[in-house]
């Protein structure tokens, strides 16, 4: 990456903006909580100028957004890149705010028996992996509200599907009968009770019917009320390990993500016999800084 280099995570509900050595290294960073639905209509052009207010005059610097700044809710919504992909099919679909200085990465978009999926963020923090570790080939998972699991062959994004456990996860939490019986605050991560409902959802094999033992395990004393919402968050994140038969995995399943959620899925993997490795939050910078080599 021959020019310098400003790369922004724009969010629904943060903003993040860093300066990227020749390596794609972080020489600098910032972050403000300006996430897409906190900027006005016509606010955009003002809170980008906030952002990297202190390398907005470097010269030739090019700026590479990435995230829902792209979706049609953020600035200039970047039309989904189909599947499969890599990185110069990413960088070829660019949509250009400002030509030859300021471009949002678009999401991807993939059909399953003819129905859509897609994701916006999680295809760069993909590619930054796939640098970082020197790969070319692998299964990852993006643990959040909405998960998502990622197949990757010869560098390219070939599949991928989405799981809407952390919005589950917050549904039973919540607004569930099993909300009666929860502490106030999830707490600690009791790692027992969390080990004990992954193995529980993977054993029943349907969520409709394992969810209700956080019920029944909690009305017959057989497991503290402090320990409910661990007990819960290791079978809704059961479930979505269930539901992608892994079966026989040679390299470890590559966890991209914050580290007390990926501790989780870790956590989870090993109770099931999968190896597995995490990434953090450096994976979006290496992936925007990647996706520019290819401009």
């Amino acid at each position: 990456m021959k020019r310098p280099l400003v790369a922004l995570d724009w969010g629904t509900s943060s903003l993040r903006a860093a300066l990227l050595d020749k390596n794609g290294g972080v020489a600098e960073e910032r972050s403000l909580p300006r996430g897409i639905l906190t900027v006005p209509a016509g606010g955009f052009p003002q809170a980008f100028d906030d952002a990297v207010a202190p390398w907005r005059n470097i010269p030739g610097a090019l700026f590479l957004l990435g995230g829902m700044v792209g979706s049609r809710q953020g600035w200039l919504e970047a039309p989904y890149c189909p599947c499969p992909a890599g990185f110069a099919d990413i960088a070829a679909r660019l949509a250009w705010v400002e030509p030859g200085r300021i471009a949002i990465v678009p999401g991807l978009n993939c059909e399953q028996g003819g129905v859509p999926d897609v994701m916006r963020g999680e295809e760069t923090q993909v590619f930054g992996a796939l640098d970082l570790l020197g790969m070319t080939d692998g299964l990852f998972v993006l643990p959040g509200t909405h998960s998502k699991w990622v197949r990757v062959e010869g560098q390219r994004i070939e599949s991928f599907s989405t799981f809407m456990t952390g919005e589950f996860y917050a549904l039973l939490r919540q607004h569930s009968i099993l909300a009666r019986t929860m502490p106030a605050d999830d707490g600690e991560l009791d790692e027992q009770a969390f080990e004990r409902g992954v193995r529980h959802a993977v054993h029943v094999g349907n969520l409709l019917h394992a969810a209700f033992s956080a019920r029944t395990l909690s009305l017959f004393d057989a497991l503290p009320a402090l320990s409910l919402p661990s007990y819960l968050s290791g079978l809704v994140i059961g479930e979505e390990l269930r539901s992608q038969h892994l079966h026989h995995l040679a390299d470890p399943i590559v966890v991209i993500g914050a580290p007390a959620l990926s501790q989780r899925y870790e956590l989870a993997l090993k109770v099931l016999g999968f190896p597995a490795r995490s990434v953090g939050s450096e994976a979006t910078w290496r992936g925007l800084w990647a996706i520019a080599r290819m401009i």
